[in-house]
């Protein structure tokens, strides 16, 4: 199965390596639970992978969507907790592009590392060069393509980095794993806290 483009699945996956890369780290069989999954596509490869995939999302249009797949959605707010999932219920939980929208990051990560044997952590770079240009010429909160919000109306809650996690991780003694650097169309392997928008790390307790 070709996952970067998919079309067997109607995906357009061209420019969004992070799923391809998730996709392939995860192998038939395994329990996934994908926190705020949005429209279902990464789901959507995983089951047709053979993957026991369910998913939590709050937006009810993304929802829709989801059951039109067939998949297995929640209705829910990862904010408001993930006590009623038992310990090392999954071996991957992932929040893909998701942790910078929720009220209590850390807390958040914590119980992922409680529910899954590993997790995965997809989030914009905050320190792309293209950023650090734009706040250092204009002096405003940056607009773009990976982050295309105004302060007014933007969903993340929280700005981080590759650099920022790790330190997260070295301060809370968690353990990384894995680590991948994307931009739009490709990994990116030099120098990735400059020139990648996205960071992945796989990380475990």
């Amino acid at each position: 199965m070709n996952i970067h483009t998919n079309e067997a699945l109607g995906l357009d996956l061209k420019n969004r390596p992070d799923i391809s890369y998730i996709a392939n780290l995860i192998k038939p069989g395994e329990r996934v639970l994908d926190l705020g999954c949005g429209y279902g596509e990464l789901m959507l490869i995983l089951k047709n992978k053979g993957v026991r995939v369910q998913g939590i999302e709050k937006d009810d249009k993304c929802i829709i969507q989801c059951v039109k797949k067939s998949l297995y959605v929640h209705h829910g707010d990862i904010d408001d907790g993930l006590k009623h999932h038992l310990d090392h219920s999954f071996d991957f939980v992932i929040l893909n592009q998701t942790i910078q929208q929720t009220l209590n990051p850390g807390d958040i990560i914590k119980e992922c590392l409680r529910i899954g044997k590993q997790v995965i952590i997809v989030f914009p770079n905050f320190s792309h060069w293209q950023i650090r240009t734009s706040i250092l010429i204009s002096g405003k909160t940056p607009v773009t393509d990976l982050m295309p919000f105004h302060w007014y109306d933007t969903p993340n809650l929280h700005y981080l980095s590759g650099k920022d996690f790790e330190d997260f991780c070295e301060f809370e003694r968690i353990k990384i794993l894995h680590r991948a650097f994307f931009n739009r169309t490709r990994q990116i392997k030099l120098f990735p806290n400059l020139f990648a928008t996205l960071a992945l790390f796989v990380i475990r307790a």
